[in-house]
C-alpha cells in the first residue's frame, strides 16, 4: 500500500514541479510581457540578466529533474531479481539467477570434502560464467577436488536449464581439519 501512495506523491510532485518548471522558463526566457507578470516576477526583471539567467539555469535543471521522476512513477516495474531469458518455438523461458545459483551450490556440495560453499554467476557471451568459493576439509587432494567440483557443477547446470556454461572457477577459501575422536580409557 505505501508503494501505491508514494508513487502517487511522487507522480504529483513531478507534474507539479515540471509545470513550475515550464512557468519559469517561459517567464525567464522573456515569454510573458513584463506588464503581464505578477509584481514579484517584475521586480525579478528589473534586477538584471544575470538573475534571469541564473532563473533559467535553475528551471531547466528542476525540469530535468522533474522529467526523471516522472519516468520513475510511471514506468512499470519488471521482474526484481535477474534471470537468464531463452526462447523456444513454445515461448519464452526465463531462468531466475538465484535457480542457478541453487544448482550450482546442489551439484558442489555433492562432492565428499566440501564444507562450505558460495557462488556468483554472471552471463558472458559464451555461457555463464561460474565462480565458486570453497572451505574444503583437507582429506581430499585439492587440484582433484576442485575439478571434480568443476566438472559436477558444469554438468548439473548444462543438463537442468540447458544454457551452456562457459568456464566454472573454483576458489578454495580455507581448510578446516576434521576433528579426530581419540577414545579415552579409563
Amino acid at each position: 500500500m505505501s508503494r501505491i501512495v508514494d508513487r502517487l506523491l511522487l507522480f504529483l510532485y513531478s507534474l507539479a514541479a515540471g509545470i513550475i518548471s515550464i512557468l519559469v522558463i517561459v517567464v525567464s526566457a522573456g515569454g510573458i510581457r513584463r506588464e503581464d507578470a505578477d509584481s514579484f516576477l517584475a521586480e525579478w526583471y528589473d534586477t538584471g540578466s544575470a538573475v534571469q539567467l541564473a532563473m533559467l539555469i535553475g528551471a531547466v535543471v528542476l525540469l530535468l529533474l522533474s522529467l526523471r521522476m516522472f519516468y520513475v512513477a510511471v514506468r512499470v516495474r519488471g521482474v526484481s531479481s535477474s534471470s537468464i531469458d531463452q526462447r523456444n518455438d513454445f515461448g519464452d523461458i526465463r531462468i531466475s539467477m538465484d535457480t542457478v545459483e541453487s544448482l550450482v551450490l546442489k551439484a558442489a556440495g555433492r562432492q565428499r570434502g566440501v564444507k562450505d560453499l558460495k557462488t556468483r554467476i554472471s552471463t558472458a557471451e559464451a555461457g555463464l560464467d561460474i565462480a565458486v568459493r570453497a572451505v574444503v576439509d583437507g582429506e581430499t587432494s585439492i587440484p582433484q577436488l576442485t575439478e571434480e567440483i568443476q566438472r559436477a557443477v558444469k554438468d548439473h547446470v548444462e543438463e537442468i536449464t540447458g544454457i551452456p556454461v562457459a568456464a566454472v572457477s573454483v576458489f578454495v577459501a580455507n581448510v578446516i581439519s576434521s576433528p579426530s575422536f581419540k577414545s579415552r580409557v579409563e
